[in-house]
């Protein structure tokens, strides 16, 4: 009798061990995700990641798995998703990535296809590669990290791919990216580029999955899809700062505040919605001075926030003050 791996999911849970013996009729594995991937963890923040890039529509979509405080999943080629949320179960009840690993390999009967990488809260990584993956293939692992490849142009893109990230400086997010773009750099997806993804969560495990995903990044469809990642991966980064600021904001720390949302316009610097909120910050502090230019300039990008301004002492976020309000609105 074969088991299918959801039901191999449930009996490895209460095993010391995986166990190689099982076989499963998986789902159809011609979904042929061909594509690079890296799964990753921060030594120091704890942060695990995962990151992608194919010629594919929508690759995010079926490779990418991560969970806080429990560990990432790739699963590629000719794809079956079952590896991501299984995976992380099994890793969750304690598990550790090489051997949720085995036991999934091991439960499926289409594993000569497969290409997955994983790796756990600890740290400890693991990937596998089918005999029957198409050429160019290859699956790297090191330390806190693991990359995987398959129809690629040359076999060296795991190598380039684990040259860049170990090499990298910056966050998890940014070493992540810097291997994708390595790998491109050294030919990439032999049938070019269409799609990119990348997902950091948080290493603290009580995180809730809805509040611990720190980047979760998607590009459909692009004819130059990781430029066009890096470009969200700003925007991510400012957008983090406005919340910060909205967060200070919210807690009555209206330095820090500002701090923050200088921080996301220094990033977007022609984006109207990171200026309007840093002039309201301002103004609500009573620094009108150092406010009306900022209204000024989101006035002139964005006309409508001459309206919406209006709208805010009603909600709490500017003060009843109506010579307050005439020079905001008089500012150009």
């Amino acid at each position: 009798m074969r088991l299918s791996l959801k039901s191999i999911f449930f009996l490895v849970l209460s095993l010391p061990a995986p166990q190689p013996t099982f076989a499963a009729d998986s789902p159809d594995p011609r979904r042929p995700v061909h594509t690079y991937s890296i799964v990753a963890r921060d030594e120091t923040s704890g942060e695990l990641g995962v990151a992608v890039q194919s010629h594919w529509f929508s690759v995010g979509s079926g490779v990418l798995w991560a969970e806080p405080g429990v560990g990432a999943v790739a699963t590629q080629s000719f794809t079956d998703p079952n590896y991501g949320p299984l995976g992380l179960g099994l890793m969750r009840a304690g598990k550790t990535a090489a051997q949720s690993l085995d036991a999934l390999v091991a439960a499926d009967s289409h594993a000569d296809v497969r290409q997955v990488g994983m790796i756990d809260s600890n740290g400890t990584v693991a990937n596998y590669t089918g005999t029957n993956s198409i050429r160019e293939y290859c699956n790297v692992t090191g330390n806190g990290y693991a990359v995987q490849a398959n129809l690629m142009w040359k076999p060296t893109v795991c190598d380039a791919m684990t040259r860049a990230f170990e090499s990298a400086d910056g966050d998890l997010a940014e070493r992540l990216m810097v291997a994708l773009e390595a790998a491109q750099a050294d030919g990439g997806d032999i049938r070019g580029k269409q799609s990119a993804a990348m997902l950091v969560v948080s290493g603290d495990r009580s995180a809730p999955a809805w509040g611990g995903r720190l980047f979760d990044l998607r590009v459909e469809d692009h004819v130059d899809p990781l430029p066009e990642m890096r470009r969200l991966l700003i925007v991510a980064r400012a957008y983090q700062h406005m919340n910060e600021g909205d967060v200070f904001m919210a807690n009555g720390d209206i330095d820090e505040a500002s701090r923050a949302y200088s921080a996301a316009a220094a990033l977007l610097p022609d984006n109207h919605e990171t200026v309007f909120w840093h002039a309201v910050t301002l103004a609500s502090a009573g620094r009108e001075s150092d406010a009306l230019p900022l209204f000024a300039r989101a006035f002139e990008m964005w006309p409508l926030w001459r309206e919406l301004v209006q709208r805010l002492p009603a909600a709490g976020l500017l003060p009843e003050n109506d010579a307050l309000m005439q020079s905001i609105l008089a500012a150009h």
